[in-house]
């Protein structure tokens, strides 16, 4: 059908207990685990019994299965001119630092004007292509109205390594965000699993562990400000929304996030001065393994002008001036 590819593989007897996807990185080393996972997952392997769907499944060994690899399908994302911070670039993978309000990828409402759509540009199409959709070159995500640092992938084995060290939640991401009110104790940890929430599928929740996806969050105070702190969070997992759910959920919801804060009335003010209208949320450290080189790289991003502008307000001495501690 079309271009797609049909090979036929016997798995090896050594991957006897091992999972599927796994099994078939072995026994097809020209894909990569992260793109076969994809296909298991869309129905593409096929066994003695049937489909195989599940990329977990534990293989026996000698199993022979038929994988059928689709021709990529063409990016609906168009490339656009639209100005990126870049930190670093080389021909494996870049680090943007992403304004507030870029949306990282196309979706529903959403089609144009993305960070995808400015990658598209920049990098001349040349962009990791894992899951099947071509070249899309996202490792992971920040939420729009969120600003800070993004690793970009390039090929896809610097794709895959890099996914394997957010799996194993390697990479080092800290954020800084300004909460309400001032947390107590100072510094802690937050362990509490995520999922979809029943009553707003927009909305992420905290769920009884086993019933969502395992999460921490680490946070100390830096600043203390008028009705509100500093915070640095270190990301020990990165689940969707996930500071902005621990934090709302020990009472210190950040400031201007209009999903899990009721801003009090004491800020109500200040933000419509400031006209500051999302959450005060900043990805400021980025740290990884180079997918190739196997150097530790690390990247600082400067608070944005909204969030220092927003300190400066709320500071007890109005400057602002102990923000960059």
């Amino acid at each position: 059908m079309g271009d797609e590819l049909s090979i036929d593989v016997v798995l090896p007897t050594e991957t006897v207990g091992w999972r599927l996807d796994r099994a078939l990185a072995a026994a097809l080393p020209q894909h990569s685990r992260e793109r076969l996972k994809a296909l298991v997952s869309d129905g593409q392997v096929r066994g003695a019994a049937g489909l195989l769907r599940d990329p977990a499944l534990k293989v026996k060994g000698g199993e022979a299965l038929t994988v059928v690899v689709p021709a990529p399908r063409p990016s609906h994302s168009e490339a656009q001119d639209i100005p990126l911070a870049v930190v670093f670039e080389d021909e494996h993978l870049l680090v943007v630092d992403k304004p507030a309000g870029l949306v990282v990828h196309p979706a529903a409402g959403n089609f144009d004007g993305t960070l995808v759509n400015a990658l598209l540009h920049h990098c001349a199409g040349r962009l990791s292509g894992i899951g099947g959709v071509a070249r899309p070159g996202i490792v992971h995500r920040i939420d729009k109205d969120t600003s800070g640092l993004l690793v970009v992938a390039k090929t896809d084995p610097a794709h895959e390594a890099l996914s394997r060290q957010f799996a194993a939640h390697s990479v080092d991401r800290r954020y800084r965000a300004v909460v309400q009110g001032a947390p107590v104790p100072p510094a802690g940890r937050i362990s509490g699993a995520l999922a979809r929430s029943a009553t707003n599928r927009q909305k992420m929740a905290i769920v009884a562990e086993g019933r969502g996806k395992h999460a921490v969050t680490h946070y100390r105070s830096i600043t203390p400000l008028r009705g509100a702190t500093l915070v640095e969070c270190r990301l020990e997992t990165g689940r969707t929304h996930q500071i902005r759910v621990h934090m709302a959920s020990i009472g210190h919801a950040l400031v201007g996030d209009a999903t899990y804060a009721r801003t009090p009335g004491y800020l109500v003010e200040a933000l419509r001065e400031l006209g500051f209208a999302r959450q005060a949320l900043h990805a400021a450290t980025l740290g990884f393994e180079h997918p190739v080189r196997k150097e530790k790289l690390s990247f600082e991003s400067a608070l944005p002008a909204d969030i220092v502008e927003l300190i400066g307000r709320l500071s007890p001495s109005g400057s602002g001036d102990r923000i960059r501690e």
